[in-house]
């Protein structure tokens, strides 16, 4: 596997694209400090940092934004922009970060649905979670803190998105919960909606990859999302590039090609999981310069945000 050291970092900076270069720093609002000679390359634009609901709201109602505003100040003496996720989705067994009070109160379902991620080739399955989105109660704190977000940060941030759209729960487990896959996309379809409302000025982005129960766009997800988001001014993006993979030709990825210079902004990142894949005809892993024209050339892309990962 190859991870993003100093040297090669420099040669993604550097390549020649027109899409925008972010650099991906990893989760929770992080120390950004030490990868300041690298923000400060002139071809970077900015940086993209998780943030878990529970670092956002510590308790019921509570809101911190302390290490976004302190980010913020940051990057702004470097003149660089800020583009944040909203992370409700966990890839670890450990990792539960939302509001205590979600896990514990008895309308909120538990909080978090045990899901599973298959990162990379050949890497080990994860255990993860996942919100409960679709318990009408967990949602309306979601979509609250999404709010409080925007009277504070809306104009300020370069883009705010939310995180990818695929899960692999039990769903037979959760269906007494309210989960059937047409209402988990209406739900993810509400809770776009309520972040553009919320961010005016700001950049909004949706990560798509896959929706539960449709492969080939039989139930329409795919085509219903990327109407709406030309519709109403919204960008999507990919959480991971893996040019012309099965799966994902099989769902977002034409979708993307088809709505080249339709959307709002296409924002989509190659994270270290993609580069574990090999390219079919070399049967060597993908290079930099293969993600970018695939992310430009074909899904349209505008900014891609590169994972950075010292060796």
């Amino acid at each position: 596997m190859i991870l993003l050291s100093s040297l090669n970092l420099n040669k993604i900076l550097f390549a020649e694209t027109e899409a925008k270069k972010f650099l991906f720093i990893g989760g929770n609002g992080g120390r950004i400090e030490k990868y300041q000679k690298e923000i400060e390359s002139p071809s970077v634009e900015g940086v993209q940092i998780l943030y878990s609901w529970k670092d956002l709201e510590p308790s019921k109602d509570v809101y911190d934004f302390s290490q976004i505003e302190e980010n913020l100040l940051f990057l702004k003496t470097f003149n660089k922009k800020l583009f944040i996720q909203i992370q409700d989705r966990f890839f670890t067994k450990e990792a539960r970060r939302i509001p205590n009070y979600l896990l514990s109160e008895k309308k909120y379902g538990g909080g978090l649905a045990p899901q599973y991620d298959r990162p990379g080739e050949n890497l080990p399955i994860a255990q993860g979670w996942v919100s409960k989105q679709w318990n009408p109660n967990v949602q309306e704190r979601f979509q609250k803190l999404l709010n409080a977000l925007g009277k504070k940060l809306d104009g300020k941030l370069y883009g705010v998105n939310l995180p990818e759209t695929s899960i692999d729960i039990n769903a037979r487990e959760e269906k007494e919960g309210g989960f059937t896959c047409e209402n988990y996309f209406k739900v993810s379809l509400n809770n776009l909606k309520k972040l553009k409302e919320a961010f005016k000025k700001t950049h909004v982005v949706q990560y798509v990859n896959f929706f539960p129960c449709e492969w080939d766009n039989d139930h329409h997800y795919m085509q219903r999302l990327f109407e709406f988001a030309e519709k109403n001014n919204v960008g999507l993006g990919s959480p991971d590039v893996v040019p012309y993979r099965k799966a994902q030709m099989h769902n977002s990825y034409p979708f993307f090609n088809q709505y080249k210079n339709k959307l709002a902004l296409v924002a989509v990142a190659v994270q270290l999981p993609d580069y574990t894949y090999l390219n079919p005809k070399t049967k060597k892993h993908f290079t930099q310069k293969e993600f970018i024209d695939f992310a430009k050339n074909y899904l349209g892309a505008n900014i891609i945000f590169w994972e950075i990962k010292e060796k």
